[in-house]
């Protein structure tokens, strides 16, 4: 205890170290947590490319082009900017922003926010300006090629602005849209010098596109961004090469105000000086006939195709490298694609989302954060990177190679994918928390989930022998156990996949979550995808797993016991004994090596588990149940009877897996209900009047359970797995009830759109920002889409696709 207590000085000499003499960021930094701003919107860019995220006001407000580095900067440089003119003079010429900013005076800010609607749907956006007397609506439709199932367009790092002009005047008008973009993103980097800006056209397939590289010459990860348009018959594209964006910016408002174009001069700027800032522009141009519409279409393209971590051990090429090389001139050849391309790319994000959207039984508010809970696929931090082909299999962190077949194929085909725990909360791939978030990407992106566990898979197999002291404890352990899952698989700051565990809290070798998590997406990964060679290779790393798991269960009952700190997902609520979190996740993973046993014909192990389940089943029941719900824990202690929202974890993944009945039913249907409906009754009707989710834990008099800074908390990401598990069990108006509360709570009361923290409490206090847990709303889906299948009669069809 009294270790524990000296937690906070731990850290604190931890943290200074860190960020005051290494000069580094807190792999969890819980003295300067990012402060709150309701201002984002949908983010920019394909998987694994870095992100650029605009606000809701149009304002580009939030940059992750270093991998799993954010900066919170909104440049006010970048903007559209709207030029009408009839009769060949300017009658209307207007910033498209509500902001007045202390730079570029010169020109005319102030968009009247009255006159302006912003709609979301990840990975699209809509901003709508009606023009205040004018007589012509602008929309710009934003495009990200986020796309399920694909695997090369889904990696590019652009984003297209269709701009949909509508005239309804009685006469012609000649529209203009210029986009201006400073040369960096906002931070110190942008005044270092030696940056520089040139025109540029690409011409491929009779299509052509114009615009301006501005090329950010740092010595770590140097990128060139692109700003575009594409020229057709009735469209011109303009541009200027470079203008200071910290002066008045009178010229550039003055050349667009005289013809609705800029003078488009040739050649590159000079680079710039240090302390210098340099900016580009380019204008689309068109003529509207009377009561007609017209589109303009403007893309931005960022390319930097090799980086480093902080490290800079290694250099890692990111996938679209794959198919427009790695060299740093691709930005060109991105923007024609991506201007070309994405009419097809919205065909199918259609054809994906158009089932869902239609499905009158769904909610409205549901569809909206199925679909925008996705934007942490992309601007979680996230890397997508190739495979070096000179890879061998004992070159992964010395790995032999034996018993993993398909190991390199599938690295070599699909890559290395990595997602951060949170914004906040810099660890990419936090095992136990994408244990809950797995179901997006094995939905959507399956090839993803099965690289993702190839490297968590070879992790399992090697150790690491460093000695390390963990802060809440104090105690010093060694960095990785052989057959022991990780927490992680590294810290953007350091090198990710070669040192793994950044978390430095608790020795995660002791947690009783993560080997099980392991065993049970194998299972479901393999019930989706069908993928038998994966499963092949998975099962002895299976079977390593759990025998080492097999060590706490003391007392030889088939039931794992907790250890008497908090050693699971929930890292600050202590469990004790026998638990119905960690013991339900025990009993399903059983379940599911008796399964895939059974699956690979091997009888051995299929009687070795079967056995084990049985002793455990019953241990399980007397042990936890309580006639209502499984109690928290057998401690015995104080709060060891509260009503956990977590506490069918187990049965959620059985369900998801259509193993939740007949002989492989692990815990009695009427049990499994009965919880439900407790912590349907007192942990989200009894909380805060039913409008928030469902609290941790609660008591059973109806309090919360205050034992721990997590036990009165909301998890949005638990919830939505809640959810799914009321709906896998017919309590489907509950289960949307359930969720329906944390959205919003997140997306409306609290303003948190595109950042859902991991948590919340009743009274307005959250916990780390934009955090991954809540893309478990696709196992919502999964429970839909398996209840509709075996519905009497046919449902709407409201499925996305799983392909092999």
């Amino acid at each position: 205890l009294l270790s524990y207590l000296s937690f906070p000085f731990r850290y604190f000499r931890w943290w200074f170290k860190k960020t005051c003499i290494e000069k580094k960021s807190a792999f969890i930094d819980l003295l300067c947590a990012v402060p709150l701003q309701q201002i984002y919107g949908c983010p920019l860019g394909g998987i694994g490319g870095g992100t650029i995220t605009r606000g809701w006001r149009g304002e580009f407000c939030r940059w992750q082009l270093n991998p799993g580095i954010y900066h919170y900067e909104t440049v006010m440089t970048n903007q559209f900017t709207v030029c009408l003119r009839c009769k060949g003079q300017t009658v209307y010429q207007q910033v498209l922003s509500v902001e007045r900013p202390s730079i570029l005076q010169g020109w005319n800010w102030g968009y009247c926010g009255h006159y302006a609607f912003y709609h979301a749907l990840y990975p699209r956006a809509w901003m709508v300006y009606e023009l205040p007397g004018q007589n012509v609506v602008l929309t710009c439709r934003q495009v990200s090629p986020v796309i399920p199932h694909d695997y090369k367009d889904s990696s590019l790092p652009v984003g297209v602005f269709i701009w949909e002009v509508e005239n309804g005047r009685d006469e012609d008008v000649e529209v203009s849209i210029m986009f201006s973009l400073q040369n960096g993103t906002g931070t110190k980097e942008d005044k270092i010098g030696g940056h520089w800006n040139e025109p540029f056209a690409f011409e491929k397939e009779g299509e052509r596109v114009a615009g301006v590289l501005l090329h950010h010459c740092t010595c770590v990860n140097p990128f060139t961004f692109a700003i575009s348009a594409r020229e057709k018959a009735d469209t011109t594209v303009t541009h200027l090469t470079a203008f200071s964006p910290t002066g008045s910016g009178r010229e550039v408002w003055q050349d667009l105000l005289q013809d609705g174009k800029l003078d488009s001069p040739a050649g590159k700027s000079s680079p710039t000086k240090k302390g210098e800032v340099t900016a580009a522009a380019v204008c689309a141009s068109c003529r509207v006939p009377a009561r007609g519409h017209r589109t303009l279409e403007l893309a931005l393209a960022w390319d930097m195709p090799r980086v480093h971590f902080g490290s800079r051990e290694k250099l890692h090429f990111r996938r679209y490298t794959r198919f427009f090389g790695s060299r740093g001139d691709a930005a060109p050849a991105l923007s024609h694609h991506a201007l070309t391309h994405y009419e097809d790319w919205e065909r199918k994000i259609e054809a994906w989302q158009k089932p869902i959207l239609e499905n009158s039984q769904l909610p409205s508010w549901y569809k909206s954060a199925l679909f925008n809970e996705l934007y942490f696929m992309t601007d979680g931090g996230t890397i997508w990177v190739e495979l070096s082909p000179d890879c061998h299999a004992k070159d992964l962190q010395g790995l032999s190679g034996a018993g993993f077949s398909h190991l390199l194929p599938v690295l070599r085909e699909y890559g290395r994918f990595a997602y951060l725990e949170g914004q906040e909360y810099r660890m990419y791939n936090t095992y136990d928390v994408h244990f809950y978030a797995s179901f997006a990407l094995v939905m959507l992106w399956p090839k993803l989930q099965t690289s993702l566990q190839y490297d968590i898979a070879v992790t399992v197999v090697n150790e690491d022998i460093q000695p390390r002291q963990y802060l809440m404890c104090g105690q010093t352990a060694q960095v990785k156990l052989k057959n022991v899952v990780p927490h992680d698989i590294g810290d953007p700051g350091d090198e990710p996949w070669q040192r793994v565990n950044a978390y430095l809290m608790h020795d995660t070798a002791d947690w009783k979550d993560l080997n099980l998590k392991f065993v049970l997406q194998v299972y479901r990964d393999y019930y989706l995808t069908h993928d038998s060679l994966y499963l092949q290779d998975m099962w002895p790393v299976c079977q390593a797993v759990m025998e080492s798991e097999l060590k706490f269960d003391t007392d030889n009952d088939g039931l794992i016991e907790n250890s008497g700190f908090a050693d699971q997902t929930y890292d600050a609520w202590v469990v004790n004994g026998a638990s119905a979190y960690c013991g339900g996740l025990w009993l399903a993973a059983v379940c599911m090596m008796c399964k895939m046993a059974e699956v690979l014909g091997d009888a051995e192990i299929q009687q070795k588990y079967k056995d084990i389940l049985n002793k455990g089943k019953e241990a399980f029941e007397r042990m936890l149940w309580n006639g209502k719900y499984y109690n928290y824990d057998s401690s015995g202690s104080d709060t060891s009877s509260s009503i956990m929202s977590d506490q069918c974890a187990g049965q959620w993944f059985l369900g998801a897996c259509g193993l939740d009945q007949g002989e492989f039913e692990v815990f009695p249907k009427s049990h499994i209900v009965s919880a439900l409906k407790t912590i349907f009754e007192k942990n989200v009707m009894g909380f805060a009047g039913g409008t928030m989710g469902a609290v941790n834990g609660m008591r059973p008099d109806g309090v919360p359970d205050t034992s721990s800074v997590q036990s009165d908390e909301v998890w949005i990401g638990v919830v939505y797995a809640l959810a799914a598990t009321m709906i896998q069990e017919g309590m489907v108006e509950e289960g949307f009830h359930t969720a329906e509360g944390c959205y919003r709570t997140v997306w409306e009361r609290l303003g948190m759109a595109f950042q859902t923290p991991e948590a919340y409490r009743e009274k307005k206090v959250y916990r780390s920002l934009a955090y991954m847990r809540p893309l478990s709303i696709w196992s919502m889906q999964l429970a839909l889409e398996r209840r509709a299948s075996q519905a009497p009669a046919p449902a709407q069809p409201s499925q996305v696709p799983i392909h092999p």
